[in-house]
């Protein structure tokens, strides 16, 4: 026991005061890992020898045997010429056009000293220095930086105030005090880590948590006895210490969640009822990852660091600490460098751990930049042709050393399934962003062609995989949590891309009934495109595109209110955040009052994002404007008119999805329900499945 009453197996104690959600216990955190990490490599094209290449005919190599088949039966020679001229060729290129390709080394950043300043633990020091931390720096002083006491408040003497001289750490709640003993440090810092697993590591299983804790005991032995049944089973190397960055990020989205009671006290003490150590924790992991060149120098441990770092911050455009896309685009810069958008260098990570979540950070970073481009109005960095990376193979179920089956073949199915309706739906949002939120459609309005490409696509994507990813009506009571919160998400990414497409046709419109000059052809008038009767069928689109939006709206209000009610938002990194609020938006201007699910949604939300606060405090004011009569509808007004008049019972969906009986869309079924209440948390979505809300 410290001097404050608390001892190691203190070390959890506040995770038993997080809601009375059941979180994951380590072993479905090592599963959750293991499926997230599973997507195969793509299998090897099998290459011709010369003589079958010249007559066209497939090239079956035997084992053990130095000819191919048809070579044997005419007795030709069996060379590989002409592929190795090719294979050399390409070698070249690649070596010229990308100098850097993944290996083991580029997992640590180079010129980095050998061995850090041993001295007792630093205080925060001032920001034209920056962290005292280099790539070996110990957990412990670490600790010391991320927990040190924040800037010193001067009077107007330039001396520190008398208050911040006994107790620096007293705007951080009654508690922080603690902070200055680092046995104390320590175990709030285990503490955190805990947490992350728990409940962040289910959307987002990067790291794996018996390798993570095998390589944390390195840098605190002391309490190696809390991880030693889940370290030991991994059989992992613990050698290699932690890149502070990662831990430092770590902690940062633990501090976010935690209800540790240090942390509720500082919340207490503010009047947003946010954490200010919180929000610290924030900037500081980031200040280590720039100090340690996270976002420069390509490393596969840099990759995943930046992809986490992403959706810890805000995701205002306005606000200037936000840095909003930043490490997105380093992550898929290094990617790019690493060479992990081609398959053929996946293949040949001979690490079936590094493999596996390399392909998953691909796969991360590639499906949030698609819908990161259409939810914040920007070109997207990833186009269709830019990897030949796939995940549609399924190796059969083997036996791991201990004897232990890995996971289930139609939960890894299921999986898959998930990844390639994200996959497709990504496309349609690339698409999207490549032709709305350009300059030509700025100034001239959505070409209607462009328009009816989109609506078709979306349309397809709907009868391919909504009825599989989405939420069904005929809920299966055995089905787990996290296919359901899956499912919500798919649901709710789906429904948003109408919400964003009706946005852009009413503040851009459509070229052709503007009459610009790049339409339908030169001077084009309003008067002859109505003549032509292609005015009654943009009418007709405009109609079709704000049915489906408003639908999609009412559809994210059911789902948010449910996972609302079951307090699952407060725990949870933003799986909703970004079709809660866009939904809200578009119900509020109508004047909708299943606006109050997305108002509670974002409130539950600003426990842990305080930018949700804001968002929740507009749409009650949008709401009010409209209840008052004042729309701002522009471009679409026309439609809104009609929809007004003649209320549209989406009966155009022969879908469950699309119950032509519900104006307002009904919430999961009573199995998701119970399952939210009694599991908590699980699953990714609209953000990493994906939410790039949170990209």
């Amino acid at each position: 026991m410290n001097n404050n009453g608390h001892t190691p197996s203190d070390a959890s104690s506040s995770l038993s005061q997080q809601a009375t959600l059941s979180l994951p216990s380590p072993s479905v955190q090592n599963q959750i890992h293991e499926l997230a990490k599973t997507l195969p490599p793509p299998r090897k094209q099998n290459i011709a020898c010369d003589a079958c290449r010249q007559r066209k005919v497939k090239c079956n190599q035997l084992p053990g045997q130095s000819k191919c088949q048809h070579c044997m039966v005419k007795n030709y020679p069996c060379t590989h010429h002409a592929q190795q001229a090719t294979s050399e060729k390409k070698r070249i290129s690649t070596v010229s056009r990308r100098p850097r390709a993944y290996t083991a080394n580029t997992q640590q950043s180079p010129s980095t000293p050998d061995k850090p300043p041993q001295s007792t633990p630093f205080r925060y020091p001032q920001a034209t220095f920056g962290p005292p931390v280099r790539r070996n720096t110990s957990f412990t002083d670490l600790l010391a930086y991320l927990l040190s006491p924040p800037d010193e408040v001067h009077d107007l003497n330039g001396y520190p105030q008398p208050a911040y001289r006994l107790n620096p750490w007293k705007d951080w709640g009654e508690l922080a005090y603690k902070f200055q003993e680092e046995h104390f440090r320590l175990e709030f810092a285990l503490d955190l880590v805990e947490v992350y697993f728990q409940v962040v590591h289910t959307r987002l299983p990067f790291l794996n948590p018996a390798h993570f804790r095998a390589r944390l005991n390195v840098n605190v032995p002391q309490y190696a006895s809390i991880y030693a049944n889940s370290s030991s089973a991994s059989g992992a190397s613990a050698e290699e210490t932690l890149h502070p960055a990662l831990m430092a990020t770590v902690v940062a989205w633990g501090a976010k969640f935690s209800e540790h009671p240090l942390l509720v006290a500082d919340r207490l003490n503010s009047p947003t009822r946010q954490s200010s150590l919180a929000k610290m924790l924030i900037v500081r992991a980031r200040e280590v990852a720039e100090a340690l060149k996270v976002h420069r120098v390509p490393a596969a441990e840099h990759v995943v660091i930046a992809l986490l770092i992403e959706p810890l911050q805000s995701q205002i455009p306005e606000d200037a600490s936000g840095f909003r896309g930043f490490w997105l685009t380093s992550a898929i810069r290094q990617l790019f460098d690493l060479q992990i958008n081609h398959k053929s260098v996946i293949s040949n990570i001979q690490d079936p751990e590094a493999r596996g979540t390399m392909i998953f950070a691909w796969w991360m970073a590639c499906l949030s930049d698609a819908y990161g481009a259409a939810y914040y109005r920007r070109k997207p960095q990833v186009e269709d042709e830019d990897y030949d990376v796939d995940f549609y193979t399924v190796d059969p179920v083997s036996m791991d050393p201990d004897g232990q089956t890995k996971p289930d073949p139609r939960e890894h199915l299921e999986f898959l399934g998930y990844y390639r309706a994200a996959h497709a739906l990504a496309r349609i949002s690339r698409h999207m962003s490549k032709n709305l939120w350009i300059p030509t459609t700025d100034s001239d309005g959505v070409p209607v062609e462009v328009l009816r490409g989109i609506t078709h696509q979306l349309n397809e994507w709907r009868s391919q995989y909504l009825p599989r990813v989405g939420v069904p009506t005929d809920f299966a009571a055995e089905w787990d949590f996290v296919s359901a919160v899956s499912a919500c998400a798919s649901d709710a990414t789906f429904h948003i891309m109408w919400i964003i497409l009706f946005n852009a046709l009413d503040d851009r419109g459509i070229r052709e009934s503007l009459g610009s000059p790049h339409g339908t052809g030169a001077g084009t008038s309003t008067a002859l495109v109505a003549g032509s009767g292609l005015q009654q069928q943009i009418e007709e689109l405009k109609t079709k595109v704000l049915d489906e939006a408003l639908h999609g709206a009412m559809r994210i209000a059911g789902l948010a209110g449910v996972l609302t009610k079951n307090g699952y938002l407060r725990l949870d990194p933003a799986v909703m955040h970004v079709s809660c609020n866009y939904a809200g938006i578009l119900l509020a201007r109508f004047g909708r009052p299943e606006v109050q699910n997305c108002i509670e949604g974002l409130e539950q939300y600003s426990y842990s994002y305080e930018e949700a606060a804001e968002q929740a405090q507009e749409l009650r004011r949008l709401f009010a404007l409209a209840r008052a009569g004042q729309t701002d509808f522009t471009h679409m007004a026309s439609a809104v008119v009609r929809q007004q008049q003649h209320p549209h019972p989406h009966s155009s969906h022969s879908h469950t999805h699309h119950s032509p009986q519900q104006q307002h869309p009904p919430p999961p079924p009573p199995q998701v329900q119970s399952r939210v209440q009694s599991q908590g948390q699980s699953g990714m979505g609209d953000g990493m499945y994906v939410d790039a809300a949170t990209f």
